[in-house]
């Protein structure tokens, strides 16, 4: 059966939901990868970080994108809110934020359906959707709902303009931002020619 065929069979919905690969296994299997790519998670949210004067570096833009290209949305988002939540408890600081997890967990979101779901093909698509992609995480994750939380939590005395301008550009940031969208770039190629995901961007 043809991947057009295959994609008129299953509803819509699902294909919103969950990636062409894991369609295909079986619940334990999905509950399997859902697992991993949560301790995987974990891991980049809790280790995966280097402080550099003001700047603190860390894969988890990159990490979760990939993570929701690799499951889909629904379960991307499951494994990166979950991935924030028990890093949280295995290297807390200061109060547990929920809406930092969902800022987390909206990064997959946007990684599955812009990446694996917008029809924009060939080369040209692939750069235009991976700009919309940085954009997206950026505009709503970054500078929206993790800018905004700590901007009303930690930093009240400050406008969310104010706030947002010293972190991105005071503290540095953007240059964080700018690297993981440079990983997102690089990696995803590569993940793509692993034929047995059934990742297609190009």
């Amino acid at each position: 059966m043809s991947t057009q065929e295959k994609s008129s069979v299953v509803p819509f919905w699902k294909r919103l939901l969950f990636s062409d690969f894991l369609l295909e296994t079986s619940y334990a299997k999905k509950i399997a990868y859902v697992s991993l790519l949560t301790a995987f998670t974990v891991i980049a949210n809790t280790f995966f970080e280097y402080k550099f004067f003001a700047v603190q570096f860390s894969l988890t833009i990159v990490v979760s994108v990939l993570a929701g290209v690799f499951l889909g949305s629904l379960l991307g988002f499951c494994a990166c809110f979950l991935g924030d939540l028990i890093g949280f408890f295995l290297h807390p600081f200061g109060a547990y934020l929920p809406w930092i997890g969902i800022s987390t967990g909206l990064m997959p979101v946007f990684g599955f359906l812009i990446l694996c779901r917008l029809p924009l093909k060939g080369k040209a698509g692939l750069a235009i959707r991976l700009l919309l992609v940085n954009l997206a995480v950026f505009i709503v994750c970054t500078a929206g709902i993790t800018a905004l939380t700590l901007n009303l939590v930690w930093y009240p005395s400050l406008t969310y303009f104010e706030f947002l301008f010293t972190r991105l550009f005071v503290e540095g940031q953007i240059w964080n931002t700018l690297l993981n969208a440079a990983l997102l770039c690089g990696f995803l190629p590569v993940l793509s020619k692993i034929k047995p995901l059934k990742i297609k961007i190009v």
